[in-house]
């Protein structure tokens, strides 16, 4: 199936994980980054925010050439620095604000613990996102600095971001 993409790295997938409801995913999630978090001192909801928006709420999660689970909820690109598994799928990105679909290789991981422990610990120790964690914890200054940053193409990824933090309960 293809999936409508809500942000630059929005995958066109089949579901392998269906949330029954938005709250259920941050329930699931939850405790994968409160762990992160305690170590790498990102912000839960900021994590939770970057996974329920580059997932589609856990239902457009990047699948390997098997169909197996990548774990990578948060469109995490591999670089030629990645040395673990890679799962490559069709996704939008912007070039002058104009959405173009290309094949990328996404980061694949064994668990949602290893992806939210990749994503805090990239955002905490890649001097490209300093500004993110300079914000203190403040969502509408760390999405606006991670779009800044380019963590995505999307022209307008940081209100996305900012109203899908605003969605959740937690």
């Amino acid at each position: 199936s293809v999936i409508e993409p809500q942000s630059s790295s929005a995958l066109s997938v089949p579901s392998a994980f269906n949330a029954n409801t938005q709250q259920d995913f941050v329930n699931r999630m939850l405790p994968h980054a409160m762990q992160a978090s305690q170590t790498t001192g990102v912000p839960p909801h900021l994590m939770l925010g970057q996974a329920a928006l580059e997932s589609g709420w856990g239902k457009r999660e990047i699948l390997m050439p098997d169909g197996s689970n990548s774990y990578n909820l948060f469109g995490i690109k591999a670089s030629a620095s990645w040395h673990g598994k890679v799962a490559e799928v069709m996704t939008t990105e912007y070039k002058n604000g104009v959405a173009h679909k290309q094949l990328e290789k996404f980061r694949a991981y064994d668990s949602y613990t290893d992806a939210f422990k990749d994503y805090s610990g990239m955002l905490g120790n890649n001097p490209r996102y300093a500004s993110v964690m300079q914000q203190g914890g403040d969502a509408i200054g760390m999405a606006q600095a991670l779009q800044k940053s380019g963590y995505a193409t999307d022209p307008k990824y940081a209100d996305k971001l900012v109203s899908v933090m605003r969605q959740m309960n937690i």
